[in-house]
């Protein structure tokens, strides 16, 4: 089993995978949503960052000890460890934050001083409005132009993924403050409504294959080990990566040809969703 989606550890599993896996301790898990901008899911208590969370986006707790949750996201299934007093009480959102970042702030009046900053994707639970605010149900405001509701979906993955470009490249990022590949692939696949994995290798397996010859479109995904780019047009794709340490356009056959040169290999697949 794959230990980035198995919600099990040494302490707790799980009560799907009694009978599969030998625990001390299975449960149901509890519902807790993620309380501030962005949490990062990590490999182990205060190790290393594998994934991200957003403000409002929800976790299924399994433990908590030591100042951190075991949690698994609902958004892909992801498995780690967030830092205990950044989850509150679930709500199910009402909003979800569609401009590439906006702020929360204690009184509906931007002259106030900011409480925390949402990136695109963010979910937020609306009670209310005051003015040009939304009201949410923590007693926070943020403006209510930088929203659309949970429903509304952003069919064109490329135009969303085009909101961050010059975003700095992160290992793990999945928001406006630093982003990988994945994460963006993620990002632009889940804003059109699209269920999409966490890492590049798990999303590979998403649409079906390109056949040799087939002109390359709009919207089309490009593989290599470790790697993922959607693609722009028929010359060109956009993708966070490492070599530009931003989120970049990059000629297709030019990175083609890079990425091979630099050790990392040929193309490993080409998928169309």
């Amino acid at each position: 089993m794959d230990t980035r989606l198995t919600p099990a550890n040494d302490h707790v599993a799980h009560e799907s995978l009694r009978g599969t896996i030998d625990a001390p301790t299975y449960t149901s898990g509890t519902w807790r949503r993620v309380a501030v901008g962005v949490a990062d899911i990590l490999r182990a208590p205060n190790g290393t960052r594998n994934r991200q969370a957003l403000f409002g986006e929800r976790v299924l707790q399994l433990d908590d000890r030591d100042e951190f949750a075991f949690v698994q996201a609902e958004k892909d299934g992801y498995v780690g460890y967030v830092a205990a007093s950044k989850l509150i009480d679930d709500a199910l959102a009402t909003h979800w934050v569609s401009n590439l970042g906006s702020h929360l702030y204690p009184e509906p009046d931007f002259k106030q001083h900011q409480i925390d900053t949402l990136s695109f994707g963010a979910r937020v639970t609306v009670i209310g409005t005051s003015n040009r605010f939304a009201e949410t149900d923590t007693g926070l405001f943020l403006p209510k132009a930088h929203l659309c509701p949970v429903a509304e979906k952003r069919p064109d993955i490329v135009a969303t993924a085009e909101l961050f470009l010059g975003t700095p490249y992160l290992w793990g990022g999945n928001s406006r403050d630093g982003i990988d590949c994945s994460g963006l692939v993620q990002t632009a696949l889940n804003a059109a409504g699209i269920e999409c994995p966490g890492d590049s290798d798990m999303q590979e397996a998403l649409g079906g294959p390109i056949a040799d010859g087939t002109p390359l479109q709009r919207g089309d995904l490009l593989f290599w080990k470790g790697h993922v780019a959607i693609v722009v047009d028929g010359s060109r794709m956009i993708h966070a990566n490492a070599h530009h340490m931003a989120v970049t356009y990059e000629d297709i056959d030019a990175a083609i040809t890079r990425i091979e040169k630099q050790g990392d290999g040929p193309v490993t697949g080409r998928k169309r969703l």
